[in-house]
């Protein structure tokens, strides 16, 4: 049975906001967690991709900030107009950094900073986004004046943190979203670092769509008693992607890529490839075809990232090329098609790449090209998901020529990150730093480095 919004103890302003966009029932997900965030506890929620986590911490959130604020500040003043000559914004007052969300990714960061412009503009709450890869002084700007959310990535808010231009003293909520993808990049040193500087009596929230053991080894350290929330199987994608695979020869895909996508009908299609130069090499090769590509990956500037995104968003938009930093945190309506031309090396990784479609209780396909060599990541992914993906006929010619390896996963983390082997003597894998050397080698050596010495008994 759904649930209306109104229901769930949200105030004028923010159901006003929701209104205006056209959100009349909450999700699942929302529907069990707005009240608990109302409610002041701790908070670990895991579900699917696509299924509003980002409305379910950042209504509440709002709600409680604007709760919380003395009766003066609670109106919105309406905007002032500069005069003809420009001159300097009016001055507010300043206010103190009371909720903090942590993010994995720009993009990520983005769509909560927009989610909090949507759903607060009926309130006088302030907030700003801080990331890496652009210039800090309108960051630093925004944050001179005050305001009441930061949305941040790890690296630039401890980077700020330690100018002496963010404190974290008086933050009474903390949000950790897509956590167990921080993890996977390596972030856990710096939420070590964040979390020290925040207060201990602070509401925090913890969101995912896949929730491992580290996570709830973590939420056992850092969260006090919270509700624990999954909607649906951990780690699935939503039951509404159609989902299927082909085998391809690896030299193949990118003409079995153009041939799909010219044939199928189709709107926003999103390509992932592995690594950041098979993305832009896969969107020169759609190029070629006549089929408007454009990539987004790590290593192209932030603007570029952002110019990419807006093309794709746009009433004409390219087949968007991407490596995994848009597996999360892009939430773009009207993705019709998400293809794999790459197998993840990281199971989970699949269940995010495939929730960029199907959101908001749309369709949506997902295809996969699986090559010889990726026929064990694709059994990892099955196990996980528990669910034999459909195989497609193989195009004739198209026939995989590569050894097909089943990869053992007993060198998996928990986590799911593909770990090396350790460089230790005596284990398998890469060879040892020590190796002992052998005699022969050693007196070659030796010689080598007499070579130009004089003689014994030379003046």
């Amino acid at each position: 049975m759904k649930q209306n919004l109104s229901d769930l103890g949200l105030s004028e302003p923010i159901l006003r906001a929701t209104t205006a966009l056209n959100y009349e029932f909450a999700t699942p997900i929302q529907a069990q967690a707005i009240p608990v965030v109302l409610q002041g506890r701790d908070l670990m929620a895991c579900a699917q991709t696509g299924t509003g986590k980002t409305a379910a911490f950042t209504l509440p959130m709002l709600e409680r900030l604007q709760a919380s604020l003395p009766p003066e500040q609670r109106h919105v003043p309406k905007p002032k107009k500069r005069n003809r000559w420009g001159g300097k914004r009016p001055a507010r007052p300043w206010r103190p950094l009371r909720s903090l969300v942590l993010a994995p990714t720009r993009e990520l960061a983005d769509q909560i900073s927009d989610s909090l412009s949507r759903y607060g503009r009926f309130t006088s709450l302030r907030h700003t986004v801080v990331y890496g890869g652009v210039s800090q002084f309108r960051q630093v700007r925004d944050l001179r004046d005050g305001v009441d959310t930061l949305v941040a990535t790890p690296g630039r808010l401890l980077d700020l943190m330690g100018q002496g231009h963010i404190d974290l003293s008086q933050i009474e909520i903390l949000v950790l979203d897509e956590a167990d993808q921080m993890l996977d990049m390596g972030f856990l040193p710096a939420l070590e670092q964040i979390i020290a500087a925040v207060p201990t009596n602070r509401q925090t929230l913890m969101l995912s769509a896949t929730m491992p053991d580290e996570i709830r080894q973590l939420a056992q350290r850092w969260l006090n008693q919270p509700a624990t929330i999954q909607i649906g199987p951990a780690s699935t994608p939503v039951d509404k992607i159609k989902q299927s695979v082909h085998f391809v020869d690896r030299k193949r895909k990118s003409e079995l890529l153009v041939q799909l996508l010219t044939e199928i009908p189709r709107s926003r299609t999103l390509v992932f490839s592995r690594t950041k130069a098979g993305a832009d090499m896969i969107a020169k090769q759609l190029d070629k075809a006549g089929l408007r590509a454009v990539s987004i990956h790590g290593d192209k500037s932030q603007s570029a990232r952002s110019r990419s995104l807006a093309q794709f968003k746009s009433k004409n938009p390219p087949i968007l090329v991407a490596t995994d930093v848009a597996a999360r945190g892009l939430n773009v309506n009207d993705i019709s098609h998400v293809v794999n031309f790459d197998m993840p090396d990281v199971p989970e990784t699949y269940v995010h790449r495939i929730g960029r479609t199907a959101r908001a209780g749309a369709d949506g396909v997902a295809i996969s090209f699986c090559a010889g060599d990726e026929h064990g990541l694709l059994r990892q992914i099955e196990r996980l998901i528990k669910l034999a993906i459909q195989v497609e006929p193989t195009v004739e010619g198209f026939e995989p020529t590569e050894e097909v390896v089943f990869k053992s996963a007993k060198w998996r983390s928990k986590s799911g990150d593909q770990k090396p082997r350790p460089w230790r003597k005596g284990k398998p894998g890469k060879p040892s730093r020590h190796r002992p050397t052998s005699a022969k080698n050693g007196a070659r050596r030796h010689r080598k480095g007499n070579k130009h010495r004089a003689p014994a008994g030379a003046a």
